[in-house]
């Protein structure tokens, strides 16, 4: 059911639109308040899913209204009721974040119309929430010994800035973690992070994957393509694997960190993006630079802020609490009940020497899942989980 708020001084125009939407639909609860102090207390109470609102009232005015519901309850939508003078007003609400203003007398249709819309708008905004929440879940980075902790902390100072932060750590420690991090809390949140695996991108197709590419620039180059760097502006591009990048690659990776500009195979037309870069390897960059493979330049533009993300076997104490997340989420994604695991299971994973770091030991809990009794031993870890 929609709860619905109508904030309005004249009794007989709150009566007419309440009869209006009610009559609409009997799934909508409509509820009144005669000034805008009322208004915002019930606000403050209570959860609407769309509010109606005067602009001329006695206490609180529907632009002051208004502003304070955008700092309390910014998901709220808000459309504005404006009587033939207030029209000017109405239009710059719109500014201000309002959905939508309707006029005095309202026009039936457009009434109507103008609550279906908002109320879609209201359930998208909630949809799109419980999505992000669940794909932040999916992201998060378990543990609570002193090297993820020292992680967190550099995460929340470097996160609300556009500084470049170059990751490195094994593979399968949980890079892509830090880098989902990173972009969920900073302010290019509401924009796309794209990721690019750039070891699983073969060497001569890399630039076209980055860059696009305009139509005919090569064999099987049919029409204009975009790049990801296009596709990541005003958000984060993650450079995954970034030490197998070729070199010729990397010059025009530098260059778009440079001048913030990047060309499409082919063209010589400058494409302006705004695009933070976070990358990460399991190599040794220092290493590569000495060996000709990787370019210095283009590592001191991306080394701005470096996080080391440790192998599994250095951080031990985290296995609990990763066994425990593990076995919690798989048991969902498999419809079979949670299990438990003993003392002497969990001392025995602890033992294990994860070379294949965070995702050999998901991959480990999973098959002690499926295989494993209702409460997994340690004889469970030693048949179904021995190397």
């Amino acid at each position: 059911m929609s709860k619905i708020l109508i904030i309005e001084d004249e009794s007989a125009i709150r009566r007419v639109l309440k009869k209006i939407i009610s009559e609409e639909n009997d799934s909508y609860n409509v509820e009144e308040a005669e000034d805008g102090l009322q208004g915002i207390e019930k606000i403050k109470s209570k959860d609407y899913d769309l509010i109606l609102c005067d602009i001329k009232m006695p206490k609180l005015d529907g632009v002051e209204v208004l502003e304070k519901v955008k700092k309390i309850k910014p998901e709220i939508p808000i459309v504005m009721i404006s009587g033939h003078g207030d029209l000017d007003t109405a239009v710059n609400t719109m500014r201000l974040g309002a959905f939508d203003y309707i006029s005095k007398p309202p026009d039936l249709n457009r009434l109507l119309n103008t609550v279906r819309n908002a109320l879609d708008k209201k359930e998208l905004v909630v949809e799109n929430k419980r999505l992000k929440k669940k794909v932040s879940k999916s992201y998060e980075m378990i543990g609570e010994s002193n090297e993820i902790t020292h992680i967190k902390e550099i995460i929340e100072k470097v996160a609300a800035t556009d500084a470049r932060v170059l990751i490195t750590g094994p593979n399968g420690s949980g890079k892509e973690l830090v880098a989902h991090w990173l972009h969920e809390k900073s302010n290019r949140s509401k924009a796309p992070l794209i990721e690019v695996n750039c070891a699983a991108i073969p060497s001569e197709l890399i630039e076209s994957e980055l860059f696009g590419h305009v139509k005919g620039s090569f064999t099987g180059a049919n029409k204009d393509r975009a790049g990801r760097f296009e596709a990541a502006n005003g958000g984060t591009i993650f450079l995954d694997e970034i030490g197998d990048m070729s070199l010729s690659a990397q010059a025009k990776v530098l260059r778009a960190l440079q001048e913030n500009k990047i060309s499409r195979v082919g063209s010589d037309k400058d494409i302006k993006v705004n695009v933070r870069v976070v990358a990460a390897t399991n190599k040794d960059l220092k290493k590569e630079i000495s060996e000709g493979n990787f370019r210095e330049d283009l590592y001191h533009r991306l080394a701005v802020i470096l996080i080391k993300v440790p192998a599994l076997n250095d951080r031990r104490t985290d296995i609990p609490l990763l066994i425990k997340f593990f076995a919690d989420k798989i048991s969902k994604e498999q419809g079979v009940p949670v299990k438990e695991f003993s003392e002497d299971a969990i001392k025995l994973l602890k033992e294990y020497d994860w070379t294949g770091n965070i995702r050999e030991l998901r991959n480990v809990i999973e098959r002690l899942i499926i295989l494993g009794e209702k409460s997994v031993s340690e004889n469970d870890v030693k048949l179904f989980a021995s190397k």
